[in-house]
């Protein structure tokens, strides 16, 4: 068995929600004022162990772990430590808002975890808390530099940059990367959940835009760096950080995704911009054999859309926000 879709693309990298809880509000990702699902919609840790080494034994080598704010789940290190034990899987990864790095940088090390994307959208404490609705910059700074002291293989920021909130700290945030000898990647924001704090179709700062700020104090060279997700890498002359893009609406990616998600919830998410979807609770709280669970998988991908279908203009067609869904 192997995981294959109708349009012969393999998926072999796989984004695990481990909670819908955060600690931050992010005006981007969820409403200020959420309610969250009960503890018994959502998967155990022990549930997500097991769909995660059913991925692994479809051919899947990189997972990653995220929330909501993953590192706020009770004894979730304890999953690391279980998913790092997992010979076939070469790269455990997760992405967090850093809100508890200065604890947990050092365990997330030696529980096996490689690589670290850390969000931070402002390196302004006003700013950010405005950003982040509860966020504290200097937190967020002191778990940068756990991290970093932590010896992980690589750490990446990730900034979403909205017209007319932080345009104006692009330059700022690479400046910031390169002085930590770190990766930076630049997002477009993503159409998911209804929100009310700005109009996404007149904030939305695309890839293009954000790369013209930074090349009028840098020169970016395409560089041939690749992980399994989706940003396009660039490069310095003049330093080891590089800068990344992700583009959904600028520069769609999906023609070689190679990506699935695990909701909270348990739902096997087939794309980050469409609802089809197969549900790997209930077969696995119905005792389904780990055979079985590996078959409704592998079944699942003759249901994986071509591409999605973001329109930032339009009323969002995905009414789930980002904190369920698996990054």
């Amino acid at each position: 068995m192997a995981l294959i879709d109708q349009f012969g693309r393999v998926v072999n990298y796989v984004r695990m929600s481990v909670t819908d809880r955060c600690d931050f509000r992010c005006v981007y990702c969820m409403a200020e004022d959420m309610t969250f699902l009960p503890k018994s919609s959502i998967l155990t840790l022990e549930e997500i162990e097991r769909i995660a080494t059913a991925f692994v034994d479809l051919g899947v080598s990189k997972i990653r772990l995220t929330g909501g704010e993953p590192l706020i789940r009770n004894n979730v290190i304890s999953l690391f430590q279980q998913l790092g034990k997992l010979d076939d899987l070469h790269d455990l990864v997760t992405t967090t808002n850093g809100s508890q790095l200065t604890t947990l940088a050092q365990p997330l090390r030696d529980a096996g975890v490689q690589r670290l994307n850390i969000s931070l959208d402002s390196l302004n404490p006003e700013r950010f808390k405005d950003l982040t609705r509860f966020g504290k910059l200097d937190t967020v700074l002191a778990g940068i530099d756990a991290a970093k002291d932590a010896g992980f293989k690589q750490i990446k920021l990730n900034s979403v940059i909205i017209k007319g909130r932080n345009d104006d700290e692009v330059l700022d945030l690479v400046n910031y990367a390169r002085e930590k000898a770190i990766d930076i990647s630049f997002i477009e924001e993503m159409p998911l959940g209804v929100i009310t704090e700005h109009n996404r179709g007149e904030s939305l700062c695309t890839s293009d835009e954000v790369r013209q700020i930074i090349e009028q104090e840098y020169e970016l060279i395409p560089d041939t760096f690749k992980t399994a997700g989706p940003s396009r890498y660039y490069r310095f002359t003049n330093s080891d950080s590089r800068v990344g893009f992700i583009s959904p609406h600028s520069h769609n990616f999906c023609g070689d995704c190679n990506r699935v998600r695990v909701t909270v919830e348990g739902r096997l998410l087939l794309c980050l911009g469409n609802e089809h979807s197969v549900d790997l609770r209930e077969p696995l709280r119905n005792g389904c054999s780990d055979e079985e669970l590996k078959a409704i998988i592998v079944d699942a991908m003759k249901i994986k859309p071509k591409s999605h279908e973001f329109d930032v203009h339009d009323e969002p067609q995905i009414l789930r926000f980002m904190n369920t869904t698996g990054g």
